[in-house]
């Protein structure tokens, strides 16, 4: 029985549906006839044309800002990858500049003293604890052999003590087996630099009435017939009283951090070059 009744609603609801269209239109037709039953009609067919033009209306408005959203998506995707790859140009234009600069300026070192130089390249590190070492991409095909020194534009950074064919190991200053003849530039006394690892050295076998401080320079002395005389070494970073002693700790490190060096040179010869005219001058 529900069931019937249902059906009879449904069927109802159908024909005022499409009943009141049809009325509404022939009601239009007939202007000249005033039905008692023409205005409440008339109203409840434009309520139900308002109403259904409303969700129309509606419906096409949420359809469109739908489109405009997954248009806006794409557009912001769109840019959002340009501005990446404005980003990654702009650090790589950066690193040629930088590359540009540090190779300017090894080209006007090689051109500006009389040592015999060959330029290389840091393709590998070992900077642990103990040992502080670097490997250049040239070797003995190149012209090096052990107990060459190894600069860059702003000082000395070790020597090579393994050449292989087509590479080499640096060992640095800083390295615990490192030792370094050198001259406190300011006093112009001798003194011994040792590594100690992680970028650090102590210079050693200062006399105890030698004035150090921090900042002081120490340059290569040139003894060990490693390093030209008067080149940049280190710099004193820290002078320590010993406790019930007269003896000093004094610390120094490199000029050059280990991390940052990138391209170096190999001193073939430096026979015919001596910064320690220039380094004298410096001093004074």
């Amino acid at each position: 029985m529900n069931f019937f009744n249902f059906n009879i609603r449904k069927v109802v609801i159908l024909i005022l549906i499409v009943l009141l269209p049809l009325l509404s239109i022939n009601m239009e037709q007939k202007t000249t006839q005033n039905l008692w039953f023409a205005q409440p009609i008339s109203y409840l067919a434009s309520s139900i044309q308002s109403f259904f033009a409303e969700i129309s209306e509606a419906v096409r408005g949420t359809t469109a800002q739908y489109v405009n959203l997954i248009n806006i998506k794409s557009e912001n995707t769109r840019l959002l990858r340009e501005v990446n790859e404005l980003k990654a140009f702009h650090t790589k234009f950066q690193e040629n500049l930088n590359e540009l600069d540090r190779l300017r300026k090894l080209l006007d070192f090689k051109n500006s003293n009389k040592m015999k130089l060959t330029p290389a390249q840091v393709i590998g590190r070992d900077l642990t604890v103990d040992h502080q070492t670097i490997t250049i991409n040239k070797g003995l095909a190149d012209g090096l052999r052990a107990q060459q020194a190894v600069i860059t534009t702003q000082g000395a950074v070790g020597y090579i003590f393994k050449p292989q064919s087509h590479s080499s190991h640096v060992m640095l200053l800083t390295d615990r087996y490192a030792v370094t003849d050198a001259v406190v530039q300011k006093t112009r006394s001798h003194a011994i630099v040792e590594g100690l690892g992680r970028d650090l050295g102590s210079l050693q076998y200062v006399e105890r009435d030698e004035t150090i401080q921090v900042g002081d320079t120490i340059v290569t002395g040139g003894l060990d017939k490693i390093y030209p005389s008067g080149f940049p070494l280190a710099f004193v970073s820290e002078v320590l009283k010993k406790p019930n002693s007269a003896m000093r700790i004094i610390n120094v490190k490199p000029v050059m951090e280990s991390d940052k060096i990138e391209e170096v040179f190999v001193v073939i010869s430096s026979e015919k070059e001596d910064f320690s005219r220039m380094d004298a001058k410096n001093a004074r």
